[in-house]
């Protein structure tokens, strides 16, 4: 909405005619999931010019002290959405970014909350990821996903987690776990205590094909570990929230078994890698959102995980 201001100085000696664009702050649509805890979904998409990266579920949780942010977005202006969703929602300060790993669409909103008092957490190799894979995906962003990044978009972590780390956001507890490899080198966890509320992110993929990038039994070994801990609900990186676990992980478990037990028994039989990206998984087509898109390369990170195993 465009409106004209008349400026009148001193004895009316000039009359200066001021246009102004009434801008009103654009938020992302979020859902209440628990009291306190917001969750935006995500698309089944590649990144591309289109949604400009921005296909990652992220979300906050509020405390009466601090919020803190679960994922930033995949680029500066979905950061800037979700931080004026959380302005519009609560007077509480922003007091933590937590980076759940080092891909696109999970940390490139960071540079929008950059400030006073906001401190970002990750694991404790996502620094270095961040350094090596910087340059690659500043350089791709402008052609794939047609926003031109910089270097201070790399928003590296202020706190590392090693093992496990405790936030109090005021009479609410997040405990952040750092995972061994899995989706990624450096995947977090973390649980909400006061809604008992398990937010996974890419350790967790629903309807989406889980998409490795970092070790498939260290994957296996660490949703072992996550099935039996005792929740409400768990919040994916891709696909929506679900309310049954540790059931809610076995399609994913089953598609990442499929994978260890067929590839490793063409490894055995003397088969490449060509027989197996060929060959493996067939069963599973269909059953996955960007099944096309991702599973040759599954199984081309998992031919060379296996290839050497005792």
């Amino acid at each position: 909405m465009k409106c004209i201001w008349i400026v009148s100085l001193g004895l009316c000696l000039g009359l200066f005619a001021v246009q102004c664009q009434a801008k009103t702050k654009e938020t992302l649509e979020v859902q209440k999931i628990a009291p306190g805890l917001y969750f935006h979904f995500g698309h089944h998409e590649l990144p591309n010019r289109d949604n400009h990266g921005a296909i990652a579920n992220i979300g906050f949780v509020v405390g009466k002290e601090c919020v803190a942010v679960l994922d930033s977005g995949g680029n500066p202006q979905q950061g800037l959405l979700l931080k004026n969703t959380i302005e519009k929602i609560t007077d509480v300060p922003i007091c933590y970014v937590i980076n759940s790993h080092v891909h696109p669409d999970h940390i490139f909103g960071n540079r929008s909350f950059k400030g006073r008092g906001v401190q970002f957490i990750g694991h404790k190799n996502l620094a270095r990821a961040m350094q090596a894979r910087g340059g690659f995906y500043l350089q791709r962003s402008e052609e794939q996903l047609g926003v031109k990044l910089a270097p201070k978009d790399i928003v590296l972590p202020d706190i590392e987690v090693t093992d496990s780390l405790t936030l109090d956001l005021g009479h609410r507890l997040l405990t952040v776990t750092a995972h061994g490899s899995a989706h990624t080198d450096n995947d977090l966890s973390v649980l909400d205590k006061n809604s008992q509320t398990l937010w996974l992110s890419d350790l967790l993929f629903v309807e989406h094909l889980p998409v490795i990038d970092g070790s498939l039994k260290g994957w296996l070994r660490e949703l072992k570990a996550l099935s039996a801990l005792k929740v409400r609900r768990v919040v994916p990186g891709h696909g929506p929230v679900m309310g049954d676990w540790p059931a809610a992980l076995k399609p994913q478990e089953d598609y990442l078994t499929m994978l260890l037990k067929e590839v490793r028994s063409m490894i055995r039989q003397g088969k490449f890698i060509e027989q197996a990206i060929a060959e493996v998984g067939q069963m599973a087509t269909g059953r996955w959102a960007l099944f096309d898109a991702f599973h040759k390369k599954n199984i081309t990170l998992v031919f060379a995980e296996l290839e050497w195993e005792d």
